[in-house]
């Protein structure tokens, strides 16, 4: 007796494609999160969340925990954790107040020290937790304690301030418009003939051009990279979902330039930090020390048995965090032009929140630069819209831990699924 084996009533080609828009949607998930986040705020704001001053204002409130974020991300691939970020920015920009309000030593010349300050006091602590094989945890925990007491004792209890102007840039200037604004849309004109203001469309046109070469980029490197993956044999996405993909990164890239060009341009702060983003992309995607971070925060013991040098690793992770920490306490000093006892507070929360919620793992080895990044804007947008929304600061905590929570969770759920 025969038995027949009936067909497949699947088609290859449907499957194949609804694998690629599933693992599409789980590296995608947190674009879409930070766009559905943005859209309710815009909603319950009543239109306020995209007006071009208030997305400026985010990026510019944001921008020293991006800043930190791209270190702390490191730092958590690794294995291990870091309490003291937000307290080592704070003493770095008093220390910035002092060298340029009370000794009038050159913005640049105190900018350099300040960095070396950063790299210096994260190498200290990278020594112990390295070398000395203290946990992260306590090192770092210690290190909050002992520059939180250093920022009081070096300020006295005052603030330090304002900052010379060539500083103040740093974080409230804008690039300059090379080319001259566009006008899109001329005012209109009241009963007497006369313009109305706010009424016009002026876009700055530097800003339209970088928005444009950006893109550019994007679909060039977008387009390589599957022509890349093709050519050495492993299955692609299916065109058009690779089309609609990279048309919706684009929109949204245009859509966010645009409102910025129809305020002042880009601001200072978003160029240093789109460099530090590239910059760290290589590092984690090209470089070898990006990889073996990787490796030491998966299987720290497999990572030394391979020949990596984990201790040597772990001490540079940590200079680098002190050093981008440093810079974040520059940027957040140049904001609020003056030096306070109180700056830094809590913003080793933010930044370790941005970073789990932008993916990372709890258990290390697991996390990407634009998941960080992403997670950093998330946190941002929702500190932005909690407020403009009058939620009570208390209840903005609680949500805000519950979001961290619930990313943690998420991460090892999928973990133990697969």
């Amino acid at each position: 007796m025969s038995t027949e084996i009936a067909p497949s009533t699947v088609n290859p080609a449907k499957a194949s494609a609804q694998q690629a828009i599933k693992e599409n949607l789980r590296e995608y998930g947190l674009v879409l999160a930070l766009i559905a986040i943005m859209v309710f705020f815009q909603f319950m704001t009543g239109g306020i969340l995209f007006l071009p001053v208030n997305l400026t204002n985010v990026v510019l409130q944001n921008s020293y925990i991006i800043v930190m974020a791209l270190g702390m991300l490191l730092v958590i691939v690794a294995g291990h954790i870091d309490l003291s970020v937000g307290s080592v920015a704070g003493f770095v920009g008093a220390v910035a107040a002092v060298l340029m309000v009370d000794y009038g030593i050159n913005p640049l010349l105190a900018g350099i020290l300040c960095i070396a300050v950063g790299a210096i006091i994260g190498g200290a602590q990278g020594y112990f937790i390295a070398y000395m094989k203290i946990p992260s945890f306590i090192v770092t925990l210690a290190g909050m304690l002992v520059f939180k007491g250093l920022l009081l004792a070096l300020l006295g209890g005052r603030s330090v301030g304002p900052f010379p102007t060539e500083f103040q840039l740093l974080s409230a200037g804008f690039i300059p418009d090379v080319f001259g604004p566009i006008t899109l849309v001329a005012p209109a004109l009241n009963a007497s003939r006369n313009p109305i203001p706010n009424t016009g469309v002026v876009l700055h046109a530097t800003t339209m051009v970088i928005a444009v070469l950006i893109v550019a980029a994007m679909l060039y490197f977008a387009l390589k990279s599957r022509r890349a993956r093709e050519s050495h044999g492993y299955e692609a996405e299916p065109f058009a979902l690779f089309i609609v993909k990279n048309l919706v990164m684009s929109g949204i890239v245009l859509f966010l330039m645009y409102k910025f060009a129809s305020y002042k341009g880009l601001p200072n702060v978003l160029i240093v930090m789109g460099l530090l983003i590239a910059l760290f992309v290589f590092l984690t995607k090209r470089m070898t020390f990006g990889r073996r971070i990787f490796a030491m925060g998966g299987n720290v013991k497999a990572a030394a048995l391979s020949g990596i040098n984990t201790e040597r690793l772990t001490f540079f992770v940590f200079v680098i965090m002190g050093m981008l920490a440093a810079l974040a306490g520059l940027i957040y000093a140049a904001r609020l032009n003056q030096a306070t006892p109180k700056a830094g507070a809590g913003m080793e929360l933010d930044v370790i929140a941005a970073v789990f919620v932008g993916g990372a793992s709890a258990m290390g080895g697991v996390g990407e630069v634009a998941g960080a990044v992403i997670g950093a804007f998330i946190m941002g947008v929702m500190n932005n819209g909690m407020g403009i929304m009058g939620i009570n600061i208390d209840w903005q905590q609680v949500i805000k831990g519950m979001v961290l929570l619930g990313a943690v969770a998420f991460d090892l759920y999928n973990k133990k699924k697969s």
